[in-house]
């Protein structure tokens, strides 16, 4: 059972010998530093209000039932596969978290899985880390494992990385499990060190959903990645100490830059100055400072719409209505980009005025009808009791 939901430390154990148990996970926002977390950087996410739930029945075969309540859909996966291959489908997410515990040595008891989530999918708040982390809460526990949190992030990603295929880094994993109520998380992605950031009660986060994910989003990611990467060898050859983009300060950047390709180049400006900006951001908060905060977004949307180029139009138009609706501090894309949502801090007295003119603008520009959500910072996994 989980335990102490905003505990650090906390592990997990199987004292509950009940068969039909309820796991959740929640999904994330990123307020500021996108694209920084596979360059082990920094990164400043939320976990929400929307989650994935897994109702977990313990079988006594060495076997899992899958089945998704949002598709429709079952799978049966049998444990204990020697070279188990990914079938590029929904159930991979959940299949992989099974193999990667495996991998590590870990024996996993049959079940059954039922699957719902309520995190809008392809919106970039992380819908696929919640359901990856609210298994691996569930076998991880059937199977009597004593786990700490920080492992079963690491698992999750390596899931998605190995199996499902996607090298994202590990943010929404370690979001999804390490969310805390009124609180957001400056999480270090190299050392996994993280600290609690106070969130205002002056202003809400609240996310524009921009109803399209265009189909280039997968690839480029790993483009940007590779680029990245790249970066990174040319800057090595004369920074000995760079392993990433994390180590490397802007004035190291423009001093080396001779021989970088100018892509190359705008891609990791935009990684430096982004990791400059979530810390500048945590100083922010910390000091109450929202006008700042909100200064800090909009240049971290320029740099992912100039020098990154992960934004859209749809993306960028609804940042400008953000922008121009009262009582804003600032706004931006958030996650891999392409399409999904942006995220918009609010005063609160300007929160309904907002939701309303940024959807009735949006829609006027595009022609679709965009979903709005308020949302709050809220706590991490847990098993929960579920409703009589």
């Amino acid at each position: 059972m989980l335990r102490s939901r905003g505990d650090f430390e906390s592990r997990m154990s199987s004292p509950d010998q009940s068969n039909h148990r309820l796991f959740r996970a929640p999904g994330r926002v990123n307020l500021i530093g996108e694209h920084t977390d596979y360059n082990d950087g920094f990164v400043m996410p939320i976990a929400i209000g929307f989650s994935a739930w897994v109702e977990l029945r313990r079988l006594a075969e060495p076997r899992l039932e899958i089945f998704s309540e949002n598709l429709g859909a079952q799978v049966e996966f049998a444990l204990g596969q020697s070279e188990p291959q990914p079938r590029r489908q929904w159930s991979d997410y959940v299949i992989g978290v099974a193999v990667m515990l495996e991998k590590a040595g870990h024996q996993i008891h049959g079940a059954s899985l039922r699957i719902r989530s309520d995190i809008p999918i392809g919106a970039g708040l992380s819908s696929s880390a919640a359901i990856e982390v609210a298994t691996a809460c569930a076998l991880a526990s059937n199977s009597g494992l004593d786990l700490d949190r920080r492992e079963l992030a690491k698992l999750c990603r390596q899931a998605e990385n190995e199996f499902v295929g996607a090298r994202v880094g590990i943010m929404d994993q370690f979001a999804s499990l390490f969310g805390q109520a009124n609180r957001a998380l400056l999480l270090d992605c190299r050392s996994l060190e993280c600290k609690l950031v106070p969130l205002s009660e002056k202003a809400r986060f609240v996310v524009c959903n921009t109803m399209v994910k265009h189909k280039l989003a997968s690839s480029e990611y790993n483009q940007r990645r590779a680029e990245c990467e790249a970066g990174v060898k040319h800057l090595a050859t004369r920074l000995p100490r760079v392993k990433a983009l994390r180590d490397v300060t802007l004035a190291e950047l423009e001093t080396y830059r001779a021989g970088l390709p100018e892509l190359i180049y705008r891609r990791c400006r935009h990684v430096v100055s982004e990791n400059g900006r979530v810390l500048e951001a945590a100083k922010a908060l910390e000091a109450g400072d929202l006008t700042h905060f909100g200064a800090l977004m909009n240049q971290s949307h320029c740099s992912l719409r100039d020098d990154y180029e992960v934004s859209c139009r749809e993306l960028d138009l609804m940042v400008e209505f953000a922008r121009e609706a009262p009582g804003v501090y600032g706004a931006r894309m958030t996650g891999g980009g392409f399409g999904g949502c942006t995220v918009t801090l609010v005063a609160n007295e300007g929160v309904a005025e907002f939701k309303s003119l940024v959807a009735a603008k949006y829609q006027q520009a595009t022609g679709l009808t965009p979903e709005i959500y308020v949302c709050d910072a809220a706590d991490g996994a847990e098993e929960v009791i579920r409703p009589s």
